[in-house]
């Protein structure tokens, strides 16, 4: 399964919690897949997620094969392939000029050397926020995605995220949505696992309203 490492370590210390208890008897186990990232593949991910930025998902997708279709060669294009493509006709495909340099850029430092990738399984996750937002157009945003759903940290909490702010608010009964240093303090005694507890902080933001509250 793709997702988090320890997985159901992660929902026995979450079940600890009663109102994570109820959220994964209502939601069943996570399920971490999303179109935009790609498991193990680190310039492929962040080539989808740069893609994928700021349009729907079918656009998006639509674009993102007709990209793949201008390097026959290949299932998906290399940091050299790309970076030999004329922004012309990567604007073909669809790309905004923007995000052709985007790629670009992306890929210039994964082939130079100023992405070190094959050593990234070996940083911490803020060692990896700070490494990657080198790349245009990366922000910590995305490298969180990254981490959750390419790398399979378990331990990654967005709270740059609104729908994690917004799960936050509704789970614990806040007044105001959290910031970043509540969030860390509720989360204090699931923290090593809080990829999973994201999760259904999603789901209940999804929602859009309060969850039952859970039986004592």
């Amino acid at each position: 399964m793709s997702g988090p490492k320890d997985l159901s370590k992660s929902l026995a210390v979450l079940k600890r919690d009663k109102r994570f208890a109820h959220l994964i008897k209502k939601h069943g186990v996570p399920a971490f897949k999303w179109s935009n990232f790609e498991r193990g593949n680190a310039f492929q991910s962040l080539c989808r997620s740069i893609i994928y930025q700021q349009v729907s998902g079918v656009a998006a997708s639509t674009i993102l094969a007709r990209f793949i279709a201008l390097f026959p060669k290949s299932e998906f294009p290399t940091p050299e392939a790309v970076r030999k493509m004329p922004v012309e006709k990567m604007r073909s495909a669809g790309l905004s000029s923007q995000k052709a340099s985007y790629i670009k850029d992306l890929a210039l430092k994964f082939s130079d050397g100023t992405i070190k990738h094959q050593s990234l399984n070996e940083m911490t996750n803020d060692e990896i926020v700070k490494h990657l937002t080198q790349i245009k157009g990366i922000g910590p945003w995305t490298v969180h995605m990254f981490l959750i759903f390419t790398l399979n940290r378990s331990d990654v909490l967005p709270t740059g995220d609104l729908g994690i702010r917004k799960g936050f608010k509704i789970v614990y009964g806040l007044k105001a949505l959290p910031d970043h240093e509540k969030m860390e303090k509720l989360a204090k005694r699931w923290r090593a696992h809080a990829s999973s507890a994201s999760w259904y902080f999603w789901r209940v933001a999804d929602e859009g309203r309060p969850k039952a509250r859970a039986k004592k």
